[in-house]
């Protein structure tokens, strides 16, 4: 097939079906949950394969390990291969990681499936980049906010599902079920996802050696990068911390931390206005919004706990939500806007740097809750928020609104 051809079946002028787009935000939402089914579920796991408490946490690093692996060694590829055909080899080694954590029988077997599975589900991150190829730039937006609600709510909602199977069929029945479920859903890709061949030209180790040259390439790839990645530690630490807080100062057990966390995810439904704000090239306020709201939402989130206020907390929950997708959305439909031929390497590099960063939130989570109940984590959230928001007002410079 050839590049004049663009090797899709469906043209950025023609769109890509309302059909395709869901499918591919539903698929976003079940590859990625399986990042996080294990999380939660590290104290009922690591009795039964043999593993101590003082080991019981790779559970969660090797996951996320493999993870990162994943975001450099595989995503900047889009760039080279045809994206389906990468796409659906990811869902075939996330199948194979599942199967591996639900039939291991020591920390060894499990620990090795869960980096397979944390590399597999890198696939989220081609088939956001590919929902933007498929449609033309005004809606990319849109599609790219829809595709990316699709990916939250898999993050959000991997927890109570995990919980509610493993109390019901055991832990094994959630990673079982998960690679049944993603085999029906590469069949559907198979059939209904466009096929896309990128303009090529380079080789393997070109691609990933241009990866992060696109930070020094582009200066709003740095920006949106700092931005996220402050906002993506800090929702780590929410959701690190917030579940010891409903615990200890509101007396809920696991299934009222599931609900808790069902409710946070309605945070996801911002992703309609985001896709709307972006396309319209309202990325300066939107983001504005965004940082500010972050920092807000974890001054306020501290008052409700000390209020015992339950319902101010979720309300809290729900618009820390709700800002970093909002970030998220407007922030990737300018990056997706920069140089179509490079939009793997550039994710790659942004995603990259979000979530290695990202990432040390649930430490700052759980050692600030150690050291000072939900206040210190609090507090510290919205030390992140105001961080990014003053580096937004000082070194923004017009960076967000480009493109």
């Amino acid at each position: 097939m050839t590049s004049a051809a663009a090797s899709s079946a469906t043209s950025p002028s023609e769109g890509a079906s309302r059909l395709v787009i869901l499918l591919m935000a539903i698929a976003c939402g079940v590859i990625v949950a399986n990042i996080y089914y294990a999380q939660t579920l590290i104290d009922v796991i690591g009795p039964e394969i043999g593993m101590s408490a003082s080991f019981a946490g790779l559970i969660t690093t090797l996951t996320q390990l493999g993870y990162g692996l994943g975001l450099f060694l595989i995503v900047p590829i889009a760039d080279l291969f045809e994206n389906r055909r990468i796409i659906l080899l990811s869902i075939l080694v996330t199948i194979l990681g599942c199967l591996g954590i639900a039939l291991s029988s020591g920390p060894t077997s499990f620990l090795i499936a869960s980096i397979l599975t944390g590399v597999g589900a890198t696939g989220v991150q081609i088939l956001v980049p590919l929902s933007s190829h498929l449609v033309p730039p005004e809606r990319q937006g849109r599609v790219v906010g829809t595709v990316m609600s699709g990916l939250l709510f898999g993050i959000m909602l991997s927890r109570p599902i995990a919980n509610f199977l493993a109390g019901t069929m055991g832990w094994r029945s959630t990673f079982l079920l998960s690679a049944a479920v993603m085999g029906m859903l590469a069949i559907a890709l198979l059939l209904l996802c466009p096929k896309r061949q990128p303009k090529g030209g380079m080789h393997y180790g070109q691609v990933l050696g241009s990866t992060f040259a696109q930070l020094k390439r582009f200066r709003v790839v740095r920006m949106r990068a700092f931005y996220q990645a402050l906002m993506f530690a800090a929702f780590n630490l929410f959701w690190t911390a917030a579940p010891l807080s409903l615990i200890h100062d509101f007396g809920l057990g696991h299934a009222g931390v599931g609900a808790f966390a069902l409710a946070g995810a309605g945070g996801a439904l911002i992703a309609p206005v985001a896709g709307w704000l972006a396309d319209r090239r309202l990325t300066h306020p939107a983001t504005l919004t965004a940082v500010a709201s972050l920092t807000v939402g974890f001054l306020l989130a501290d008052w409700t706990v000390a209020a015992a206020s339950l319902i101010g907390f979720t309300i809290m929950a729900i618009l820390i939500d709700a800002a970093v997708q909002l970030n998220q959305i407007t922030g990737q439909k300018l990056l997706f806007s920069l140089d179509p031929h490079a939009r793997g390497r550039i994710n790659a590099a942004y995603m990259t740097i979000v979530f290695v960063v990202g990432a040390l939130g649930s430490v700052i989570g759980s050692s600030t809750y150690e050291a000072g109940g939900w206040s210190a984590s609090a507090l510290a959230g919205a030390a992140i928020g105001g961080l990014a928001t003053l580096g937004f007002i000082l070194f923004d410079r017009g960076a967000s609104k480009s493109h």
